[in-house]
């Protein structure tokens, strides 16, 4: 074992705490989902526990699992494109040293935005976003009645979603007039 890996090793180690994911990756913040990963790879090589499973100092091969845990951890966050920009506006905030590691609240912040924007996008029960798709796919189509049928069955789940009024109204104002004269 060569002592200058044992030093790096050691010193990187001791730095870990204060290093954001970035810097643990070897990367600059700039980086991409590409670049993060290719990044992932080569750490993740460099550090893997089981090349070093025969080390006879115990206390090494802890060092080398925990640097190789926060590698993984790092990949977990960067390589997400949501999960991403936040961490980075986090790093580079006021509270710096607070939020080097991306927590369960950050990810549970992260997931809640995300519903969030699909239940203001398509409903917010299941039921309501699977009938708002339908109608927009019988809107698409044309098919102004079916389009009715489904906004009417939506807004029952869902009396107060503005988007699913909203294609009432413009499919109220596509569907053409029924002709009184004309026998069914």
């Amino acid at each position: 074992m060569d002592v200058d890996f044992i030093m790096e090793i050691e010193q990187r180690a001791a730095a870990l705490d204060g290093l954001d994911y970035f810097e643990v990756l070897r990367l600059p913040q700039t980086a991409g989902a590409d670049e993060v990963k290719a990044a992932y790879y080569r750490e993740s090589r460099a550090c893997h526990p089981d090349r070093f499973a025969a080390l006879p100092s115990p206390q090494l091969r802890e060092l080398i699992a925990r640097i190789y845990r926060r590698v993984n951890e790092a990949y977990t966050v960067l390589r997400d494109d949501a999960k991403r920009p936040r961490y980075l506006a986090d790093v580079t905030g006021p509270d710096r040293a607070k939020k080097l590691r991306f927590t369960e609240v950050e990810e549970t912040a992260v997931k809640d935005e995300q519903k969030k924007k699909l239940e203001e996008q398509f409903g917010q029960t299941p039921n309501g976003r699977k009938l708002y798709a339908s109608a927009l796919k019988d809107v698409e189509a044309r098919r102004w009645d079916a389009a009715e049928r489904a906004l009417k069955t939506a807004l029952m789940y869902e009396p107060a979603n503005q988007k699913f009024r909203e294609l009432m109204a413009l499919v109220e104002k596509s569907k053409p007039k029924a002709d009184p004269y004309k026998i069914r």
